[in-house]
């Protein structure tokens, strides 16, 4: 309690998170951590160890390598030291301004160490670490949020809060972190509509975040408040196809904002002197969802949680009662809290129809660590929801920050649970780090929450067994958990209240050539396809190397695809000879030998000879997982981002391949991925899975 209090008598001294930063930054005694140019320099001719035959170089290149003050793109070898010297740069910062020792030599060995294992792909951090740590977002401005994946805002105190929870969702997706909302404040306020009596407010939109999510703040306020009426001048906000330098990507203009504006004043509109409905709470989320995406990011994440014996919920996504939803209803995967005994019938039969609600179980969540541990009392009692992708348990307002290990790329279980060492620092090493949320930073005090996770489980679990992988989880754990006892002690903060997780991945382990988390491959051998702009750097090498590229279907001329075929191991089982209910066995054990946090399980069905078993299945999971997810099999359609192919069609497309060279490519703007990293959970523009 003594560590807790003092840490939080820092933030209410009248000092800013960026006047400490600059403070920091002007101090001539401090030198920031750099692993010696000696010991970097042994990698740079090194070829990295990307996956799947260019696609993890291709995904790399698009995706995490940063331009440099020089113009030229960041290559592997140097991605890998800004993120490990951002890492140990957070540690001695924080170590030394509590006046305790720093050692400079071991900390250079226990650096070069991560850098090696993050080089050879045994554990990688997520893509927003990849993008964001040991660059100006964290070393300059000081935006620690930004390292983190996803977080859960609740609305059950949305009487106090008011318009809180929308801009906190609002500002954390603009940082590139997905969000899980509820419906709780349902009923709990008035909608006022603002005060037209009086003379109606002008608010000059800053370019900037904040600017923008301070506009939202005023409009939603105007309504729960009775204010001023809001009106917006959106002349500073820079015009479409600017370069945005710290977080990637281009400028949208003002106009995403201007019809976010729109839409939450209609929104709000309909409801004046009407208590606000699960209906609103969740479009005014999509509205600013929408936004976002538009804004400058590719895709979204949100995830909503609701009643399910409420019919206005379940239908959301019903088009045809809500027609007018299905313009940004899209914009989050809508999931309901179930509770242990309930009726899962009709649950059943919309996720036969679609694959939604998703379910998480709130009790669990809160009761359990790993579902086979004792229990004498909750082990996360302030519990409210999870994450876009439901691996991680989390408190209202709080962050989830991910790292994934990747045990079949290891010789030996020994060569693993080292692996695990510094994936853990890295995980707890970003607890460090302060955001501008106060009321986020209470409970990242408290908690320390992390989430080791481990991918390319198929892989593994064909190649050792299902053994191997018990054992292998169970000594990983308790790997984990050792080191939390060692760093929390070192680092003086709290040990975190849990520490495992299996994420779904996504781009991140196509980089390491793995299948995402527990999830089994669309088939052994599959074309992978790839977009790309239509003007990309990336492109000239693609062709030259042989790889089909081609206009993306119904792009208008903007957007490339390319395809890459890929062979994920040798007598792999593909997506559709894993049943239903082996899907749920593996994700239950996993929750009971690994993860702490939860198990991130979307389970592909087959909607005409399974789906009729998904009652029966939710019956006997309920007791054994924290969340699932369904996604039913469906036809192809045209450049699907996974198509099987034969094993001889897989050799005809590699005979013609010459190897990919990017050593060329410069000024090419990459487009970070977003929120989970995992493309499961992840919704496209266009709203298709």
């Amino acid at each position: 309690m003594a560590i807790l209090e003092t840490e939080l008598k820092k933030y209410s001294t009248p000092m800013t998170l960026q006047e400490r930063i600059q403070g920091r930054l002007m101090d001539p005694s401090y030198r920031p951590f750099k692993l010696t140019d000696s010991f970097v320099s042994k990698y740079q001719n090194v070829k990295p160890p990307f996956g799947f035959n260019g696609l993890g170089e291709l995904v790399y290149m698009r995706t995490y390598s940063r331009i440099k003050d020089d113009g030229e793109n960041e290559r592997w070898h140097e991605t890998v030291e800004r993120v490990v010297n951002g890492t140990y740069n957070m540690q001695k910062r924080w170590i030394q301004e509590r006046g305790l020792r720093w050692d400079n030599h071991q900390a250079q060995d226990s650096a070069q160490e991560m850098y090696d294992r993050i080089y050879n792909m045994k554990f990688l951090p997520p893509g927003r670490g990849l993008w964001s740590m040991g660059s100006i977002i964290t070393e300059e401005r000081g935006l620690y949020a930004a390292l983190n994946n996803c977080a859960f805002v609740s609305t059950d105190h949305l009487k106090e809060d008011l318009s809180a929870p929308f801009t906190f969702l609002m500002d954390a997706s603009m940082l590139g972190v997905g969000v899980g909302f509820d419906t709780k404040g349902a009923d709990q306020i008035i909608v006022k509509g603002p005060d037209r009596g009086i003379q109606p407010m002008t608010y000059g939109i800053p370019d900037s975040r904040e600017g923008w999510v301070k506009s939202v703040q005023l409009l939603i306020d105007s309504y729960f408040k009775g204010t001023p009426e809001i009106k917006f001048d959106y002349d500073e906000v820079r015009p479409a196809g600017q370069l945005i330098k710290g977080f990637g990507g281009l400028s949208s203009g003002p106009g995403p904002l201007r019809e976010a504006h729109e839409k939450i004043r209609d929104t709000l509109e309909r409801e004046v002197d009407q208590p606000i409905s699960a209906t609103t709470i969740v479009d005014l989320q999509n509205h600013i969802g929408k936004c976002v995406v538009a804004g400058n990011v590719r895709r979204t994440a949100e995830i909503a949680f609701g009643d399910p014996k409420s019919e206005e919920y379940l239908d959301l996504k019903n088009y045809k009662k809500n027609p007018g939803r299905e313009s940004f209803g899209w914009a989050s995967n809508n999931s309901v809290f179930a509770e242990t005994g309930m009726n899962y019938g009709p649950i059943a039969e919309r996720i036969r129809d679609n694959g939604e609600p998703g379910l998480a179980w709130l009790a669990n969540m809160k009761k359990y660590g790993r579902m086979g541990d004792p229990v004498t009392k909750d082990q996360d009692p302030r519990a409210k929801g999870g994450n876009p992708c439901l691996e991680q348990t989390l408190e209202s307002y709080e962050l989830c920050n991910l790292v994934e290990t990747f045990p079949d790329r290891h010789n030996n279980k020994e060569d693993f649970l080292r692996t695990l060492k510094f994936a853990y620092l890295y995980a707890k090493t970003v607890t460090l780090g302060e955001t501008h949320w106060p009321e986020t930073n209470r409970v990242l005090l408290r908690n320390r929450r992390i989430g080791c996770s481990m991918s390319g489980l198929a892989q593994f679990i064909t190649n050792r067994g299902l053994d191997e992988l018990v054992n292998w989880s169970e000594d990983g754990y308790k790997t984990v958990k050792k080191w939390d006892d060692v760093y929390s002690d070192w680092f003086t903060i709290p040990k975190s209240i849990k520490t495992t997780s299996i994420k779904p991945s996504g781009s991140v382990s196509l980089l390491a050539g793995a299948t995402p988390g527990m999830h089994y491959p669309e088939s052994e051998y599959y074309i992978r396809r790839m977009r790309l702009g239509i003007n990309s750097p990336l492109r000239p090498p693609l062709a030259d190397a042989g790889y089909n590229v081609e206009p993306a279907f119904g792009s208008e001329d903007s957007t490339l695809v390319v395809g890459i075929p890929i062979h994920v191991g040798e007598g792999i089982r593909s997506m559709k000879d894993v049943s239903m209910w082996e899907q749920l066995s593996l994700a239950a054990l996993l929750q009971k030998k690994w993860a702490d946090n939860q198990v991130s399980a979307t389970i592909s069905f087959d909607p005409d000879t399974e789906g009729k078993q998904l009652e029966h299945a939710l019956d006997y999971f309920q007791y054994q997982l924290k969340g699932v997810s369904f996604l039913p099999r469906n036809e192809a359609y045209r450049q699907k981002p996974y198509e099987s192919i034969s094993k001889e069609k897989y050799k005809e497309m590699m005979s013609v391949l010459k190897p990919l060279d990017f050593s060329n490519v410069n000024n090419s703007i990459a487009i970070p991925e977003k929120f989970c990293d995992g493309e499961v959970c992840e919704l496209s523009v266009n709203g298709k899975k």
